[in-house]
């Protein structure tokens, strides 16, 4: 997990690749941690892939720092 503040708007979508850099975290822990509900994600309705939002990123750094 990264010390520093994630630089993310709060309203923009970010992929998990993203996510996981921002956060500093390996993508299957970032899966944990979605499926235990310590972050939440959205999907994309054409697609169905997986998205954070930069508020999802930010609220769930702070809670873990």
């Amino acid at each position: 997990m990264v010390t520093d503040v994630p630089v993310v708007s709060p309203t923009s979508r970010y992929t998990i690749t993203e996510t996981c850099l921002l956060l500093g975290v390996h993508r299957n822990t970032l899966r944990k941690y979605t499926e235990t509900g310590k972050i939440k994600s959205g999907t994309r309705m054409g697609t169905a892939k997986r998205f954070y939002l930069g508020s999802e990123i930010l609220k769930f750094w702070q809670r873990q720092i």
